[in-house]
């Protein structure tokens, strides 16, 4: 009885007690906007850590770069088939993806793969049969594997970038001053190495301010095309059957801020983040790594060719350079850069190489009786030899506020002087080769997103022959200037 009164207890509504009734509640905030994502440093790349530390961990670098250039030809050019006097020519000059890794303080894995020169009428794979500009080759350019033995040494072996010569010849083409890089810094591109890239074993470090890189790789064959039946008479060519280590190194002292080392890259221009001054010299030697026919031949070749007499000729590449970056006010940001190098090569008799970047033509078919280069259509011209080179850039970065608070300009200038035997006037003297370059680089993120317009006046070498009585040198009959405008765009993660 009691526990059902307790129930009946429980179960009744009781009315509110008389007074004013509370205040309602306060409504609730509306949600926060969330702020706009301020943009971060780029700092040292995309980098996935496998340790908590850091200490062990995957890096990836990207970079690409596309051209847009007006071209005025050299004389007797053709654009698909048909003679072409200039152009506007679209192409990818690289496209880049570089994978690192550090398992252990002491190893690191470095992969690198990319294409680049790919132009609508070259660069693809070779006899495609939809032709010869379609699907270029993503190959493998460095695949290294290094160990730190101390402090002061590291040692590695693998298709790698630690070559001679000069700072340059190991430039970082992400961080360059100028659009490009003058071509005569890789003189065996392609040749004996791949695309700049050495297969090989190499000893690296820095003592104080001494900073080094020593090599001793395999040459590469070059094309088995060339034999003693072949080439010109006194005119040295790579020797098809060289076998002969290449050896080469550089060496450079850094009187202010020291520079990583831990990638082979150079920088080109750090853009006044850091004061940069060093001297530098290296080498390259390759015993008999080309060779010439002595006399001229006539006749049918034999089954064996190389039975016709012939000589071979070390290849001895020497270099000395000088770089200097540094801020000039730190407040506004400016800054100078200036880079400047000596070449002297010598790869044997009358040696000379023509080439040109992202060339928009193709030969035109020579008459009967040419005795010329037929090697100098589109925006070739003659980069490599035997013979001393003079190459200099200097470039200003601009007050940071000039365009905002982060875009920046940078101008800048470069020459290119060959002084090469192969070349020579009507009267025997040797003919310069001068290449002038000026340009304006803007950063809209740093090297990371940055547009340069070059302007190149580029000399037409076409007008030549080769006189038998002038022993395999080229007489230049006549130098026009040619003039070349260049847009790149690079974005660089």
């Amino acid at each position: 009885m009691l526990l059902v009164g307790a129930g009946s207890a429980f179960g009744q509504v009781l009315p509110p007690a008389p007074g004013t009734p509370p205040a309602p509640a306060a409504p609730a905030p509306p949600p926060a906007v969330p702020a706009p994502a301020k943009s971060v440093p780029y700092g040292a790349g995309m980098k996935v850590n496998l340790s908590p530390d850091g200490s062990k961990y995957l890096r990836f670098i990207g970079w690409a770069q596309a051209w847009a250039q007006y071209n005025e030809n050299n004389s007797n050019t053709l654009r698909v088939g048909v003679p072409k006097n200039d152009q506007l020519a679209f192409s990818i000059r690289r496209a880049r993806l570089i994978t690192l890794a550090q398992l252990n303080p002491r190893f690191l894995l470095l992969l690198d793969l990319g294409m680049e020169n790919q132009t609508a009428v070259s660069g693809g794979t070779p006899n495609d049969p939809n032709g010869p500009g379609h699907r270029a080759p993503f190959y493998v350019h460095e695949a290294v594997g290094e160990y730190r033995v101390n402090k002061y040494l590291s040692v590695g072996g693998g298709l790698n970038f630690q070559v001679g010569i000069s700072r340059m010849s190991a430039a970082s083409t992400a961080t360059m001053l100028a659009y490009d890089i003058p071509v005569v810094n890789f003189p065996t591109l392609d040749q004996t190495d791949q695309f700049g890239f050495y297969t090989g074993f190499y000893a690296k470090g820095r003592v104080g301010g001494f900073d080094y890189r020593l090599a001793v790789d395999e040459p590469f064959l070059p094309s088995q095309a060339n034999t003693p039946a072949t080439v010109r008479t006194n005119v040295a060519a790579f020797y098809p059957r060289n076998s002969n280590k290449i050896y080469q190194g550089y060496f450079d002292y850094e009187f202010l801020d020291k520079e990583s080392n831990l990638l082979p890259f150079t920088t080109g221009t750090y853009l006044g983040t850091k004061r940069v001054f060093n001297i530098g010299a290296g080498f390259h030697y390759n015993a008999a790594g080309m060779f010439s026919r002595p006399a001229a031949f006539t006749g049918t070749a034999p089954a064996d060719p190389f039975t016709i007499p012939f000589r071979t000729h070390d290849i001895k590449l020497f270099g000395a350079d000088v770089f200097y970056d540094a801020p000039i006010d730190t407040a506004s940001n400016t800054a100078v850069t200036f880079y400047g190098v000596y070449y002297n090569y010598n790869f044997g008799p009358n040696y000379v190489r023509n080439a040109g970047v992202n060339n928009p033509g193709t030969s035109i078919a020579p008459p009967t009786g040419f005795t010329g280069a037929t090697n100098l259509y589109g925006n070739a011209l003659p980069l490599i030899g035997t013979g001393q080179t003079l190459y200099a850039q200097l470039g200003l970065l601009l007050p940071k506020k000039l365009l905002g608070p982060k875009a920046k300009l940078q101008p800048y200038v470069a020459y290119l002087h060959n002084n090469l035997e192969g070349l020579r006037n009507p009267d025997g003297t040797i003919k310069g080769v001068n290449v002038y370059d000026a340009g304006l680089n803007l950063y809209l993120d740093g090297h990371n997103a940055k547009f340069t317009l070059n302007y190149r006046a580029r000399p037409d070498f076409s007008d030549q022959s080769f006189i038998p009585a002038n022993n395999g040198q080229a007489t230049v009959n006549s130098v026009n200037y040619r003039p070349e405008v260049t847009l790149q765009a690079q974005v660089y993660l």
